[in-house]
């Protein structure tokens, strides 16, 4: 919305009927979005397939991907890691998300994937690991990105599911739903 793609105030409309503002975006509706999502894992063979086009076209732009780390328990996303790093797509960067958490509960409950950074280091990626609320650890993340050469980096983000706001810090039932207005007050004051 900052960005000019809808109204600020259509943000309140976020996953409920009829809103352009669904849990999984469609580029046919969303303005500002290039890839519908649904199926968990497809994000990162997208960008992965953006990445190798930049190269084959002499293009020098960097691909970024954001990835939950539920989301990592999809076979695809680790299909997709191993290209990546076969063919040195070093203009790619992927951010996971690291928060512990996902749908279905924690994800050391549903799909333990520890040791996570050590697979990712296993597949031939540069390996960044920071705290995901600290900016200064993500802009030097990013920084350091750009100067790897031969293998894609990603972006281990340690983070809490819902940090600043009581009722959401690391609760579950806040992944895919919307708070009331209610909620809102309350998370708009303990944000301030």
């Amino acid at each position: 919305a900052e960005c000019g793609y809808l109204p600020i105030d259509e943000l309140i409309t976020l996953r409920q009927l009829d809103s352009r503002l669904q849990g999984h975006t469609d580029r046919t509706v969303t303005p500002g979005v290039e890839m519908s999502a649904g199926a968990l894992g497809q994000g990162l063979s997208f960008a992965i397939g953006i990445a190798l086009a930049g190269r084959l076209n002499s293009q020098k732009y960097r691909v970024y991907v954001l990835l939950g780390d539920g989301e990592c328990d999809e076979g695809q996303v680790w299909e997709g890691a191993m290209a990546a790093a076969h063919f040195k797509v070093d203009n790619l960067v992927a951010i996971v998300d690291n928060n512990g958490l996902q749908i279905d509960g924690w994800n050391r409950d549903v799909m333990n994937l520890d040791p996570f950074s050590q697979k990712w280091q296993t597949f031939g990626w540069h390996v960044i690991e920071v705290d995901g609320h600290n900016l200064a650890q993500l802009i030097d993340a990013f920084n350091q990105a750009k100067l790897v050469k031969g293998q894609p980096t990603v972006i281990i983000a340690h983070t809490i599911k819902g940090k600043g706001v009581s009722f959401m810090e690391n609760n579950v039932d806040f992944h895919g739903k919307a708070p009331t207005a209610a909620e809102v007050e309350i998370a708009l004051k303990e944000l301030e």
